[in-house]
């Protein structure tokens, strides 16, 4: 290759170049122009949003005016009837505040009136004051004194009426429930009345049968009340010999030994020991079985059969001709109905009543009250604790712990004093009466005193002069509690106080 084509090639190759630098300016010269028409594009509608923003702008704020502009006429016209409201009352206030004023004054004028008419008032009532305290020569602090006197007269006088009248109320309406529930249970417990006392008594087919008891040398009659422990008395009595013994249970089977043997007729040592033996047996049979008949009778299950056997030798023992295990069967029944009536615990009520004598059966053996040894050997074999609290208080010996021993009390009370139940002798009534009345005159300001209605009713007499209204019904609640707590009776006693005033005068 020579020069002059290298020449060429490179011409050729500068040529290249150039129209290729050339092309390059154009092509870059129509982008930026497709660019620079692009932008003035997007400008221009840049521009017309703009436009478009500005004028919904100022749509809206014109709207915004316009609303606030409403708003603004609509507070300043409630402002303006506001503060003509606020006018009026303020110009309302403003007569209000004067016509006080005038009132006010005119109080004012009226009070002074009425301070000077208070004034004149105290000075008439001073001026009159003196003018009574002159007339009647007492000052004002000894008429008060005399007034306070007349005051608590009257009033004492006041207070005891209607003391009486709600002690009457009271006692009325309590007497008629205590009248209905009481007899209510009487009623419902048929007993029978007490005919006779128990003898000793044994009767025989002819008089020659005492010598027979008596034997030869008294051997026979020594036997006997050696092996019973009973003393026989023969006397002039006809065809009858007298078994005497503080034990009730060895007296009754003296009795039955003695009448088998006069029944028999072989009267000698060996035969009346025999005799003895065999009632010994069934007496004591006749003891238990009374006892299970009286727990039976009375509703009370599950006792001991120690106490049962105890319970049954009361069937020997009587107290004023009443038979004491009827009595406690009585009882029983009393508290039972009435511990029904009631809503108390009718189990323990017909229990405690069963066996509220108990210690009579065996007092004689031990030392202490029947109600306390009753109460410590019903405790040893098991008795509930009520049971024991009720039999030994219904002497009242200890404290009633439930409503259920005051039932029992109650129910004992009124098995014992009911008509035909027990006998009284004249020795004890007359003491009992005499104490009725030794109770009342032991009181200051009495006159006299009267027992009446067999010992049921005391009368009282007072001295006016040292007791009055008040003090009259002190008194007799007074005496009502102390016999009460110091004797025993078997009934109610009512206590009346009487006072009397008298005026007496002559004429000449």
């Amino acid at each position: 290759m020579n020069s002059s084509d290298v020449v060429i090639i490179i011409l050729s190759l500068l040529a290249g170049v150039a129209i290729g630098f050339i092309i390059r300016q154009l092509l870059y010269a129509n982008k930026a122009a497709k660019e620079k028409d692009q932008g003035r594009s997007i400008l221009n509608k840049a521009n017309e949003e703009a436009k478009n923003i500005e004028l919904q702008a100022r749509d809206k704020a014109l709207e915004i005016r316009q609303t606030a502009d409403a708003e603004i006429n609509r507070r300043r016209s409630e402002l303006n009837k506001e503060e003509d409201r606020l006018l009026n009352r303020r110009n309302e206030i403003d007569a209000r505040t004067e016509r006080l004023d005038k009132r006010e004054q005119t109080q004012n004028k009226r009070q002074s009136a009425l301070d000077k008419q208070s004034n004149e008032l105290d000075k008439m009532y001073t001026q009159e004051l003196e003018e009574l305290q002159r007339i009647s020569q007492m000052s004002k602090e000894e008429a008060r004194e005399s007034l306070l006197q007349e005051v608590e007269k009257e009033a004492r006088a006041d207070m005891a009426r209607i003391m009486r009248q709600i002690e009457a109320e009271a006692r009325e309406d309590g007497e008629k429930r205590a009248r209905k529930l009481v007899a209510s249970a009487i009623q419902r417990v048929a007993s029978e009345h007490v005919q006779e006392v128990t003898t000793s008594f044994v009767p025989l087919p002819n008089d020659e049968m005492n010598g027979r008891i008596i034997g030869r040398n008294g051997r026979n009659i020594h036997a006997f009340e050696q092996a019973a422990g009973v003393d026989v008395i023969v006397d002039d009595t006809p065809e009858a010999i007298t078994i005497s013994c503080f034990d009730s249970v060895r007296r009754e089977i003296a009795v039955r030994s003695m009448a088998k043997l006069v029944l028999d007729g072989r009267i000698h040592p060996a035969h009346i020991e025999k005799i003895i033996q065999k009632e010994k047996e069934e007496v004591e049979r006749i003891i238990v079985e009374a006892g299970d008949q009286a727990a039976y009778d009375a509703g009370v299950p599950g006792l001991h059969p120690e106490i049962l056997r105890t319970l049954g030798r009361l069937k020997y023992r009587t107290s004023y001709g009443q038979n004491q295990l009827d009595h406690a069967v009585e009882t029983a029944q009393l508290a039972g109905v009435i511990a029904a009536e009631l809503g108390a615990d009718v189990e323990v009520s017909k229990a405690g009543a069963l066996l509220h004598d108990l210690g009579k059966a065996m007092d004689h053996n031990v030392e202490g009250t029947h109600a306390q040894i009753g109460a410590d050997f019903a405790k040893r074999y098991g008795v509930s604790t009520k049971v024991v609290n009720a039999i030994a208080s219904h002497h009242h010996e200890v404290e009633q712990e439930t409503v259920e021993a005051v039932i029992i009390e109650a129910a004992d009370a009124i098995s014992g004093a009911r008509p035909g139940a027990r006998r009284e002798s004249l020795e004890q009534y007359i003491k009992r009466v005499r104490a009725l009345e030794e109770v009342a005159n032991s009181y200051t300001g009495v006159g006299q005193s009267y027992a009446l209605q067999a010992g049921r009713e005391i009368r009282i007499f007072v001295r006016p002069e040292d007791i009055d209204d008040l003090d009259a019904i002190r008194l007799a609640r007074d005496i009502a509690k102390q016999i009460e707590d110091s004797m025993q009776y078997p009934v109610q006693i009512k206590v009346t106080v009487i006072r009397e005033t008298r005026a007496v005068d002559y004429a000449k």
